[in-house]
């Protein structure tokens, strides 16, 4: 990446769908009432042969207090801070508005490259905003229409020299770096066997492992994220339901690369009315289908209620490994008493996820993050584990022996072999006959016998039994006589 562009300006002046439209896909979320933008959003932006970051902001308000529009404030000049290049956007058919002129100028002061759009300015209904953008006093405007993908050849004009600009600095400064580095004789020899390693391991920059914190609303996910990335990254404070679109934030943890998704609040079908808790519902679903690790945060004072149940049961559906988490332990009283309320709550509640870790933490303190760390790398290394097809075979014959497979009509159904067909969750195949006669409570038994024999708890076990159809060639085909009978036959003399 090059550069990073961070597109500020009021609320509702068209930054998100200009955001959307850089990076080529729906990333955040639109819609007309303003303000639906709260967190900061990077995503990878291409304009012709540019390659750069793009960082989507919340509306501007004119507020610096502790109000939440004072915070999203504060979190988008932030934005202005990091970035290379600000594009402030104003709306060319509302023209230029007071606050357009009070952040005009706090640009002018904080941002050393600033790009002025006029967005929303297809049709003539636009022209007098264009004009009156000249006022702002950050040069010509580009006439953009977001929507329509207009005006996107005089945004690239002005990017170009500044990509130059920042191109030949990076390369000066890589100039300036040395890059022989000498090892050890003794470092320059070892090698990693790739065997030896788990999964954990083995994750990159470029393949970080994908974590989703899901929960209802104000169980403090924004928070527990801020405090495993080290600073103020997602808006958070006491309002329920403060996150909106689904963020994605790079990071490592403890030498760990890590993609984590934070989520909007999921509360009950029933109670989501609103068109824009919907689209941040659909957000956050989307956010787990994708990662590989979820952890599902309770809120330590009304822990296990019927929304957590069905996240964690979604969870495990969509086949990923499950974590939870027990936030705000911090100010919990009775803890030892509390917590085997909850371990026994859970695995009679979810026994499809019995032994699932759970992890109580503190995100305002920080307090158990080390012990929720190393539950995600040992949950995504279960869910990566492969199980030899002999152990599985010498485990199915003393769980047979054990408890033989029910008869049903009399019909007597044979377990002939197993193995294991995929990662990701494990998924198991069990050759049998009459695979439709074997009842759900069987499959259950064979399903807690392997998370217990091969230590895999908590993680989705899926387990398939397949016919093998009969070996036999000839049954069901109808009697006939071979043709070199019929011709011997024949030559006797005999009627056929």
């Amino acid at each position: 990446m090059s550069f990073t562009l961070a597109i500020v300006g009021r609320p509702n002046v068209g930054k998100s769908t200009l955001f959307n439209r850089l990076v080529g896909k729906k990333l955040a979320l639109v819609d007309d009432q303003p303000g639906v933008t709260r967190d900061l959003r990077e995503g990878d932006a291409k304009l012709a042969d540019l390659r750069f970051t793009a960082i989507d902001t919340a509306g501007l308000e004119d507020a610096t207090d502790d109000s939440l529009e004072g915070r999203m404030r504060r979190l988008t000049e932030r934005a202005v801070d990091m970035a290379d290049i600000c594009l402030f956007m104003i709306d060319a058919r509302a023209g230029v508005t007071p606050t357009d002129m009070i952040f005009a100028e706090i640009l002018r002061k904080r941002a050393t490259h600033v790009i002025l759009a006029a967005n929303k300015g297809e049709g003539a209904a636009a022209d007098s905003g264009v004009l009156e953008a000249y006022s702002l006093g950050l040069g010509e405007p580009i006439r953009l229409s977001a929507e329509h993908g207009e005006g996107l050849n005089d945004l690239y004009t002005q990017l170009m020299p500044l990509a130059d600009e920042f191109a030949k600095r990076a390369k000066a400064l890589d100039d300036e770096v040395e890059t022989d580095v000498d090892l050890d004789e003794d470092e320059a020899d070892e090698e990693i066997d790739p065997d030896a390693l788990r999964p954990s391991q083995m994750l990159t920059e470029r393949r970080p492992l994908q974590i989703a914190v899901v929960g209802r609303p104000n169980a403090g996910k924004s928070t527990l994220i801020n405090k495993i990335i080290g600073e103020d990254r997602l808006l958070t404070g006491p309002e329920a339901g403060i996150t909106r679109d689904a963020i994605s934030l790079r990071t490592t943890w403890d030498d760990t690369p890590m993609r984590i998704f934070d989520t909007a609040g999921m509360r009950k079908k029933a109670k989501v009315q609103d068109k824009l808790e919907k689209l941040s519902v659909g957000d956050g679903l989307r956010a787990v289908k994708f990662a590989e690790v979820v952890v599902v945060l309770l809120d330590a004072a009304i822990p296990f209620e019927q929304q957590d149940l069905r996240i964690a049961d979604l969870a495990e559906r969509e086949g990923r490994a499950v974590i939870v988490a027990v936030n705000k332990w911090d100010v919990e009283e009775h803890k030892q008493e509390k917590l085997r309320d909850l371990k026994e709550a859970f695995n009679r509640l979810l026994p499809q996820l019995r032994g699932a870790p759970l992890i109580t933490v503190s995100a305002k303190t920080g307090r158990g993050l080390e012990r929720l760390h190393d539950a995600i790398l040992d949950a995504y290394d279960t869910w990566n584990r492969r199980i030899p097809t002999a152990a599985l075979n010498r485990w199915l014959v003393e769980m047979l022996q054990q408890h033989p497979p029910p008869a049903p009509q009399g019909k007597r159904i044979k377990l002939r072999y197993m193995t294991q067909a995929k990662t990701r969750p494990p998924g198991f195949v069990v050759m049998c006959s009459h695979p439709d006669k074997i009842p759900e409570s069987y499959s259950r038994y064979l399903i807690n016998g392997l998370r217990e024999t091969f230590d895999m708890p908590g993680t989705p076990i899926r387990l398939t039994m397949r016919g093998q159809g009969d070996k036999n060639p000839y049954k069901g085909k109808k009697k006939s006589t071979p043709s070199r009978l019929r011709k011997h036959i024949k030559g006797r003399g005999a009627s056929y």
